[in-house]
């Protein structure tokens, strides 16, 4: 059974509790806040805590955790950041539902995630709380928090603009995550580049967006294109993402990703016949 499936069937114990569990439970209209607290640390030498091992092969009940601490943070931030310049704007709203499809939803998941959308659009929504709780939950999962960042980052280009109260929460995102910022910077120009690509009629990238993809520079080495390459493809791989806890829904997206990846890289390859 999946953390949905769970959820749904009332076996309520691996919620969360905090912040994220009270934004859960009012988007869906019951009280979750008081779910059954808990991390994914176990104590170590001299009593400090420190992250278990087992990440890629987490315990059924972590992992339904960390799923459902990534499908509420992610709709609800993304409703924040959609709001962040003040309005909220039909290719907003366009690309929330992309997503959404893309996760191929059942109605009650799309109703869950567009309630927990308009829950990050409220004036009280507490970001800080919800990210700081997201981050101790994945612990420091960092190809999680890069998927968590791209997909916020496709949102924020929704109407295809970068609005620069919207890149300010973006920052806001990886601080309170711990995520680089150095490394926001590389996945917006390759959301950007990758999406300037799926607008253009011709179907075929072009050699400036698939530089962009890989985050190299024109001027760098076949071997350095290469790395770039398995680095993204291993950040992207659907199924160790789900085992590090990506809500199974996500794999589609992650699929996607993956598929610009290699689109990219053989175009640079059929360019430099390596």
């Amino acid at each position: 059974m999946s953390w949905w499936g769970t959820l749904a069937g009332g076996a309520f114990g691996f919620m969360l509790g905090g912040p994220i569990g009270a934004v859960l439970g009012a988007a869906l209209g019951r009280n979750f806040d008081r779910g059954v607290s808990g991390n994914f640390e176990q104590p170590g030498p001299r009593g400090r805590r420190t992250r278990s091992r087992r990440q890629d092969n987490l315990p059924r009940g972590h992992q339904f955790r960390i799923q459902a601490a990534f499908f509420t943070a992610i709709f609800s931030v993304m409703g924040h950041i959609s709001k962040a310049d003040g309005k909220v704007s039909k290719d907003e709203i366009r690309m929330a539902t992309r997503i959404m499809e893309d996760m191929n939803l059942s109605p009650q998941q799309r109703e869950a995630a567009k309630a927990l959308f308009n829950e990050g659009k409220e004036d009280d929504f507490d970001i800080y709380a919800v990210l700081t709780q997201f981050r101790r939950e994945i612990a420091r999962r960092t190809t999680l928090q890069r998927m968590f960042v791209e997909i916020l980052c496709y949102a924020a280009y929704a109407d295809g603009v970068l609005h620069p109260e919207e890149n300010h929460v973006l920052v806001l995102v990886c601080d309170e995550i711990g995520y680089s910022s150095y490394e926001l910077e590389s996945i917006l120009a390759s959301v950007s580049a990758e999406l300037h690509h799926r607008n253009q009629s011709s179907g075929r990238i072009s050699l400036d967006d698939a530089y962009a993809v890989l985050d190299v520079p024109e001027s760098a080495g076949d071997a350095e294109v290469k790395k770039a390459y398995r680095r993204l493809m291993s950040q992207h791989h659907p199924d160790k993402l789900v085992a590090k806890g990506l809500p199974e829904e996500m794999m589609k997206i992650a699929t996607q990703r993956t598929h610009e990846i290699r689109q990219a890289y053989e175009r640079i390859k059929e360019h430099r016949r390596f």
